[in-house]
């Protein structure tokens, strides 16, 4: 039931085309209750014909045309019922979908740490698709079936009580075999959708990484992990349709011991005289319906199972909490000056497992800070934090004296603009890639964050020029030539806070020196804090901070840090030997 109400509270905007649908399902169970009606008038007007003068032309040719218009009305209804019934369930669909890719949009990145990619967009595709067997199919046949069973009765025992009450043998025995397959079918349902999310995963895993597959000559190996999820999937899809498939001739065959005690009760009546021939046939027409309900919940049992392990996964993203979410009276910052502290900060992904430990310190406006320090120390985490990627478990950061968890998260991030070193780049044109700094900017804005991010020259050498597309990821671009449109993006953005997550650590020294030149004309007038392996690149900071296993152990410039001898001048020594320094 959790789950129903869950997918069920989306059709109130679509009321009225329910309600719209609810009515077509009527008429067409009225114009079903009519036909077998209209079989039993035929044979009665034969019956009287024999033993009279009646008009017997006249009556066959009114029922002929109420049999046109009773035809013709169900056919219409019928369109009602699933046009109208697949259009609310569509659009729900498009609710849930929006609803669920709103709510992960939401959470923080701790949430994407453990999950991939592809099962995710199996929840947002794949599952919520399999609500269309709930809302268009399962929820019309419950009400139709259910005032059909409603109509028959009453038409069965109008027509002879006793025989209608030895119908009523089957129906414990089709009552119990629904609950049970409810029961069974459902695990066996989850299954298969998540199986289906690790196909889909695994799917998007390779064809992301289909360079190294090929570096490595790993298809053979990768094509026997492929037919082994695929086929891991389709085993236990079987499984669910083996059981479903011998279910529903079961329940056709126990329904079907109705129409044998009819026959043999009903014949015997009929010949005693107690049962009119008009009637047996019309009580043998109105019995397949008395029992479609049932056998048609039946079927539509699978999909509505199927329907229901579809609603557990997704709600299960839906139930996530927020991790990250504006305090109920956050300020909108306009814009910050961009004084920067943290006091007392800590932080852990791992709970027991500390990555930053009682972290204090400031950085003023306009100044420019390094953090620096072995692999794995916390710089980056750090650095996600001051967005509120994640919030600390203990401890507060301030920007321009006021709590970040005071501010709205949207405005904060405004604030602030990044460069990492894992650039990433939408599957658009170049012009679309800078414009995501700020939707509303003139061609002209555009060229000009180019030309100061030092990407002008190679974009225009392109065939389309800023009308290029640069494929999924930037793949038709260099790493250089992304990290300079990811700069452009940055200076277009125009935030007082500049954060430099190794933006310069994967190009060759030619590019550093471009990037280099561009980074410096975007850290003017911006609070900046870097995070980097290269001395060329952190030697003139304002400040340098360096970490170790989650603390601070030095700060101060450059100059005072290597006469210091202490972790920073290891490090630098490091680096001049081997011309890298460890991050």
């Amino acid at each position: 039931m959790k789950e129903l109400r869950a997918i069920l509270r989306y059709t109130k905007p679509y009321k009225w085309y329910l309600v719209l649908s609810a009515l077509s399902m009527i008429l067409v169970t009225a114009m079903n209750m009519i036909a077998p009606w209209m079989v039993r008038s035929l044979i009665q007007t034969i019956t009287d014909s024999v033993s009279s003068n009646s008009d017997f032309l006249a009556k066959v040719s009114r029922l002929a045309i109420l049999a046109v218009i009773v035809y013709m009305v169900r056919t219409l209804a019928q369109f009602g019922t699933d046009y109208v019934s697949h259009y609310a369930a569509w659009n729900m669909i498009s609710e849930i979908r929006h609803d669920l890719y709103d709510h992960m949009q939401k959470l923080s990145l701790r949430f994407y740490h453990d999950k991939q990619t592809g099962d995710l967009m199996s929840r947002v595709i794949d599952d919520t698709r399999n609500f269309e067997q709930l809302l268009a199919h399962a929820v019309p046949t419950v009400v139709v079936n259910g005032l059909m069973l409603i109509g028959v009765s009453i038409m069965l025992f109008s027509m002879n009580a006793t025989l209608a009450l030895y119908t009523l043998i089957p129906m414990p025995i089709l009552a119990w075999m629904v609950l049970k397959f409810s029961k069974i079918s459902r695990p066996l349902f989850r299954e298969v959708q998540v199986l289906n999310g690790e196909v889909n995963s695994f799917l998007q895993d390779n064809f992301s990484g289909i360079k190294e597959i090929k570096a490595f000559t790993k298809e053979e190996y990768e094509s026997k992990r492929a037919k082994k999820s695929i086929f891991k999937h389709n085993d236990a899809m079987l499984r669910a349709l083996r059981f479903t498939n011998f279910f529903h001739p079961s329940i056709d065959f126990v329904s079907s011991i109705g129409n044998v005690i009819v026959i043999f009760i009903g014949g015997r009546l009929a010949l005693a005289h107690q049962l009119a021939l008009e009637d047996l046939v019309a009580f043998l027409l109105y019995l397949s319906s008395f029992y479609t309900p049932i056998t048609a919940l039946g079927r539509i049992n699978e999909g509505l199972q199927h329907a229901l392990a579809s609603a557990e996964r997704v709600l299960d993203v839906l139930s996530q909490d927020l991790e990250v979410k504006d305090a109920p009276n956050a300020i909108t910052l306009e814009h910050a000056k961009g004084n920067i502290r943290f006091q007392d900060v800590n932080f852990y992904y791992v709970e027991g497992i500390p990555v930053l430990k009682d972290i204090s310190f400031n950085v003023n406006a306009g100044e420019t800070v390094a953090l620096v320090g072995p692999t794995g120390v916390g710089k980056t985490t750090i650095a996600n934090l001051i967005p509120r990627f994640y919030d600390p478990q203990s401890g507060d950061i301030f920007l321009d004296g006021i709590n970040i968890k005071n501010i709205t998260q949207a405005s904060l991030r405004k604030q602030i603009s990044i460069v990492s070193q894992d650039v990433f780049l939408f599957n658009g044109t170049i012009k679309e890639n800078i414009l995501y700094g700020k939707e509303d900017a003139t061609d002209e804005e555009v060229i000009n964050a180019a030309k100061l991010a030092n990407a002008h020259e190679f974009i225009l050498e392109l065939a389309n020029g800023y009308d290029t597309k640069v494929g999924e990821r930037g793949v038709k671009l260099s790493g250089g030539q992304k990290q300079r449109i990811s700069i452009a993006r940055a200076i277009l953005k125009d935030a007082p806070i500049l954060i430099l997550d190794e933006a310069t650590s994967s190009v060759d020294t030619q590019t550093e020196m471009l990037i280099q030149e561009a980074l410096n004309k975007l850290k003017k007038n911006r609070t900046t804090i870097v995070i980097a392996h290269r001395i060329s690149t952190i030697r003139e900071a304002d400040r340098i901070i360096v970490i170790k296993e989650g603390e601070i152990v030095e700060e101060g410039r450059h100059d005072e840090l290597i006469r210091l001898g202490g972790l920073y001048s290891q490090l630098c020594k490091a680096q001049y030997s081997t011309e890298t320094i460890a991050v």
